[in-house]
């Protein structure tokens, strides 16, 4: 009887709580994001940067294209042109999550609302709008986000442009495909009847009910942006040389991925290192993604 007392959303509220908690994959990637969070917050006191103007720029002393072990000096040694390796790491987190953040929050406010306002009128806004992302669909997303990265100059922040510029036709439709499910639904005649406007059916009564696989997707690119930029960077199209980027770590020890023929790991922390700081971090939000796929499925809410 003391459930009653509570509003249904606060008990569905509870329950999706306890569904994504019950998971163990769920519990290990909060645990990684937060992690990360905490690393990302306190980069200014773990690794206290040498140059205030530009905080993401790694020290290095000296340039020699050989990296050096780990010391007391440089805990996780140094990658090619003497860069720190445990400075990129701290501050390559807050590089992370600028890159995941914006391309997901520019991709998702696009998508949302083109395939919201493509789902709910239809006609031929819905056809040209379709059409359009069908021929983007024809360019590979790679290939798409490097032509547009060329296009508008190299860069980090070009490549955040470019893979939201990219990433924006997902958003749509899936949305557009929950909208087309929602709007012939009786709650939304009933409103339409009442004289609500299109803009108040809109966002509170559908996209309260078709946003959750789009919160979905969202946790998952908040990794797969990020490798996509590593990418971007390790190809020589991202971030500048000592710049605290992931990618770009991985890029500046390309010439030591395998060491010398009588100590192939030599160099292993140059690559190890930042490359488990990517999977990791993709690893949480997919962890995290998954969860939440299984709290609000319908078809599994329930078991």
């Amino acid at each position: 009887m003391a459930t009653n007392k509570f509003h249904p959303r606060w008990r569905e509220f509870k329950f999706t709580l306890h569904r994504i908690f019950r998971n163990p994959s769920a519990i290990i990637g909060f645990m990684l994001l937060f992690c990360f969070m905490a690393v990302a917050m306190l980069a200014p006191v773990i690794a206290p940067p040498k140059n205030q103007f530009n905080p993401y720029m790694m020290p290095h002393k000296g340039y020699s294209p050989t990296p050096k072990p780990p010391s007391e000096q440089n805990i996780f040694g140094t990658t090619s042109g003497q860069y720190d390796i445990f400075y990129g790491a701290v501050w390559g987190t807050r590089t992370a999550f600028k890159i995941g953040l914006f391309v997901v929050l520019i991709a998702g406010i696009v998508g949302i609302s083109l395939g919201a306002i493509a789902g709910y009128y239809g006609g031929l806004l819905d056809e040209i709008l379709m059409r359009l992302i069908d021929i983007m669909w024809a360019i590979p997303t790679l290939v798409l986000a490097m032509a547009i990265v060329v296009a508008f100059g190299r860069g980090l922040d070009k490549i955040m442009i470019a893979l939201a510029l990219v990433q924006w036709r997902w958003y749509v439709r899936v949305i557009r495909s929950e909208i087309l499910t929602l709007r012939d639904q009786d709650f939304v005649h009933a409103a339409k009847l009442m004289g609500v406007s299109d803009f108040i059916i809109i966002t509170r009564h559908i996209l309260p009910n078709a946003i959750y696989p789009v919160l979905i997707m969202a946790s998952m690119d908040m990794g797969s942006m990020v490798i996509t930029a590593a990418f971007l960077s390790f190809v020589g199209l991202g971030a500048p040389k000592g710049y605290a980027d992931w990618g770009q770590m991985v890029a500046l020890a390309r010439n030591y991925i395998v060491g010398p023929v009588d100590d192939p790991l030599r160099f292993w922390y140059t690559i190890v290192i930042p490359g488990a700081c990517i999977i990791l971090f993709v690893l949480a939000w997919n962890l995290i993604g998954d969860a939440l796929r299984d709290a609000f499925d319908p078809k599994l809410r329930r078991r």
